[in-house]
Formats: C-alpha cells, structure tokens, sequence
C-alpha cells in the first residue's frame, strides 16, 4: 500500500469519530498496538530531539523499504508516533522523503495538540524523513 493510500485509510478513520475525545482514545489504541522498539534501541541517539516526552525511534533497511519501530512514554505521544510508523513503515526511503503528510491537517491532528506536542511531532516527522535520507544512498535504484 502506498503512502497516500495509508494516509487516506486514516483520515476515513478518523472521520467516523464524532469528537476530539474520541479520537483521542483511538489515538490511544493505535499505541497499544504499536509494534515495540527492541529494548536495546531505547537508547539516546535513537530518541528524537524537539519532543516533551520521550520517544524512540529505530529504522532498518529490509529489502530496500525502511521498517521503523518506535516506543514513547507517554500515551498520546505514543499513539502519535504510531500512526507515523504506519503511514512510513515499509515504504522505500525515496518516497518517504518525497511524501506529504496532508493527513494531518485533514484530520485536524495539529490543531488539537498542545504548542509542545504539536512541534514534538514535526520532529518526529522531521526525524523519520531523515533516516530514510541516510538510508537512500544503500537502496538500488
């Protein structure tokens, strides 16, 4: 699936809820569901930069697609980073570099997180972009 269509499968999800709490809560349950960053990837240089919680994130290259597990210790922030994971997770770094994130303004996510969590996720954003920058040289055209 590409990222366009993950990003259109979110925003048809998101609109089934009525309000903000309840996006919320779903915001939640996607980071139940994240798939967890290997223990020994909890560590400083793979937590990003520009966030009020903390937060991991780990990318490797598998067959010239980027796969990304991520952790983070707050709720919210974790759900975040888990709709990020799966909207980027298993595309080629070329086009996680060249996508847009137009969900999230179709969703209204930026508008209804706090100043703080609102730039934490700009970075994580800014930071999964730049792993698939790093990893772009070591994928065959």
């Amino acid at each position: 699936m590409s990222i366009q269509e993950i990003q259109e499968e979110i925003i048809d999800e998101f609109s089934m809820f009525d309000d903000w709490m309840q996006r919320y809560e779903y915001m939640i349950e996607l980071g139940k569901s994240l798939p967890l960053i290997d223990p020994q990837y909890k560590i400083d240089e793979n937590s990003i930069k520009g966030c009020q919680s903390k937060v991991w994130v780990h990318a490797a290259l598998t067959a010239d697609k980027l796969v990304f597990t991520a952790d983070s210790d707050a709720i919210i922030t974790k759900g975040i980073i888990a709709i990020l994971v799966r909207v980027f997770s298993g595309q080629h770094p070329k086009d996680i570099i060249e996508a847009d994130t137009v969900f999230i303004d179709e969703i209204g996510l930026k508008e209804h997180l706090s100043p703080t969590r609102a730039n934490g996720l700009v970075s994580m954003i800014k930071q999964l972009k730049m792993y698939a920058i790093a990893y772009q040289t070591q994928v065959s055209q």
